[in-house]
């Protein structure tokens, strides 16, 4: 190639502007963006998932510490620490009792709501409510009767607890009433009737009779009335006709009449 080649001409023109060092074999468009250069993939440690929570693993666990409280703040104790029940997981608070441990009547609902979740104290919200004044009408009122529910966690949306979930809790309700040892137990609504009979009648079916509940680690059966959850009346107050026969009929039952 000699001097007087347009391609040797173009090549000194070129050194004369400065570009005087090739980069790569193919000629660069220094008019575009730069490339984004790719940067190298960062490995992440994944989440550490849940611990598995096995239904029959976590109720064993749970009647173990149940049966080895001996006392109703060792109870409380035992059910604060119970990791076994995924609802504790999306809880607010452990709702466990409210009243009097003494009382003669021992309530038992079915799980705590949005505001008891808040309070930790069962019955607190529009149910709650109606509670008292039904237990008022029969001369009962909060201290003088004692109030639980077979869950002590809020269920997701105030859902209906799982059949799982109520076995995982139930050796705790158990020992609650064995602890407490009423004169009566009033079942409020169909999960706490299904929980302590066994039974899967409607409550409707199931309210306003007595029953011989036995409870482990009592000589005796403990009497036991279902009826409505204050919530269902609260929707259905047609149905409050009805409850008021069961109050009617608790009532002759503590006074030795029924």
């Amino acid at each position: 190639m000699t001097a007087a080649h347009p391609l040797a001409r173009l090549l000194d023109w070129y050194v004369a502007m400065g570009a005087d060092e090739a980069i790569d074999l193919a000629p660069h468009d220094c008019t575009l963006p730069a490339p984004i250069e790719p940067r190298p993939l960062q490995r992440v440690a994944p989440l550490p998932a849940a611990p598995l929570v096995v239904p029959a693993v976590a109720a064993a666990s749970a009647r173990e510490l149940a049966e080895r409280a001996q006392s109703l703040a060792e109870l409380e104790a035992a059910a604060r620490s119970f990791d076994g029940c995924l609802l504790k997981r999306t809880a607010t608070k452990t709702v466990f009792a409210d009243g009097n441990p003494a009382a003669s009547v021992m309530i038992v609902g079915e799980a705590p709501g949005a505001d008891e979740d808040r309070i930790g104290r069962p019955f607190v919200g529009r149910a709650g409510q109606l509670l008292d004044r039904m237990l008022a009408a029969i001369g009962i009122d909060r201290g003088s009767a004692y109030i639980t529910n077979v869950l002590f966690w809020r269920p997701p949306g105030n859902r209906k607890p799982t059949p799982e979930e109520v076995a995982t809790c139930l050796p705790f309700l158990w020992r609650h009433i064995a602890l407490v040892h009423p004169k009566a137990v009033v079942m409020a609504g169909g999960t706490s009737v299904s929980a302590l009979l066994g039974r899967n009648e409607g409550i409707t079916r199931l309210r306003g009779r007595w029953f011989d509940l036995p409870v482990p680690g009592l000589a005796a059966p403990m009497p036991a009335l279902a009826t409505y959850h204050p919530s269902f009346l609260l929707r259905t107050p047609a149905r409050k006709a009805e409850a008021w026969t069961d109050l009617l009929s608790l009532q002759a039952r503590l006074e030795g009449k029924g």
